[in-house]
């Protein structure tokens, strides 16, 4: 019985430890991640924002930016952007570039031809991923690429604490990885070490995600063209051939004359049909004549 109570002691206080101790290998990944960030306490600046440069002593920051400009050339700059991107270590994760139509009206020049005008402007939105040492770097080059810029904004999350947590459960995961490991094997030690991989594994995900992050900033930029741009696009004179053949009095009178010759026989047909209802009303129609031509003959005679 004591025994017994032991091990229900020992199983209690590790379903009490499971929910914060899946975060095993934390330590180890944000080690690596913490790599990324000098120690030395640095503040630099540049010339677009000191918060893409900056360095603290003892702290980790996951750095994003949002940018919105106007430019000269919406393809010309896309091609840019991009091309710097992968120059400096980083990837395009998405480019959406499409031309938003104003108008569009087609001019006839001849018999044949005619010219669709188009009045447009462009615009592109990008999401890009860039080594975070090289943010400042990289906002500076998509600077230079500006007409006017509508806005701005760099934000650089502190996430020390979130660290150190996970250190703090990597330590208490990796205890009760021990202590499930001591127990006599059966159902309840099979599904206690279950969930505890599985929720090592969502903590090395995690884990994988906030190093990436660290490593990589994410910036979202959008561009247009402030001028509206023309497009002049050769294209058929469809309405001089609709004229050409809108009538042709031969085939329409041929084929009027068809149409009536099948109106009457459908006309026939339906007479055919409803061949009861034509009998019984001449029937009635009869009837009625008769009945009426009686009574006159009686009031003649009176």
């Amino acid at each position: 019985m004591k025994t017994t109570y032991i091990r229900l002691s020992i199983a209690t206080a590790l379903l009490l430890g499971i929910y914060s101790c899946k975060k095993q290998e934390t330590i180890e990944n944000y080690g690596e991640a913490s790599g990324i960030m000098d120690s030395t306490a640095v503040a630099t600046s540049d010339s677009i924002s000191s918060v893409a440069t900056m360095k603290v002593q003892d702290k980790q920051f996951i750095k994003t930016a949002d940018v919105n400009m106007e430019v000269k050339d919406v393809y010309d700059a896309t091609i840019s952007i991009e091309k710097s991107v992968q120059e400096l270590g980083g990837f395009v994760t998405h480019s959406n570039l499409k031309s938003n139509v104003i108008s569009e009206d087609t001019y006839n020049t001849s018999n044949e031809e005619a010219m669709l005008i188009k009045k447009y402007q462009s615009e592109n939105r990008i999401q890009v991923r860039v080594p975070t040492v090289k943010l400042g770097e990289f906002l500076t080059l998509i600077n230079d690429k500006k007409l006017f810029l509508n806005s701005r904004s760099i934000n650089a999350e502190d996430v020390t604490s979130n660290i150190k947590y996970a250190e703090l459960e990597g330590k208490r995961i990796k205890k009760t990885s021990e202590n499930i490991s001591q127990l006599k094997t059966n159902k309840d030690k099979v599904k206690l070490d279950d969930e505890n991989m599985s929720e090592s594994n969502q903590q090395q995900y995690a884990n994988m995600d906030v190093t990436d992050n660290l490593k990589y900033s994410t910036v979202d930029i959008y561009i247009k063209e402030p001028k509206i741009r023309i497009a002049e696009i050769a294209i058929t004179n469809t309405k001089s051939i609709d004229d050409k053949y809108k009538f042709d009095f031969i085939y329409s009178a041929k084929s009027a004359f068809v149409e009536g010759y099948y109106l009457i026989q459908r006309i026939v047909v339906g007479l055919i049909v409803i061949w009861p209802i034509l009998l019984i009303g001449a029937a009635i129609l009869f009837l009625y004549r008769k009945r009426k031509s009686i009574k006159k003959q009686s009031t003649t005679e009176i």
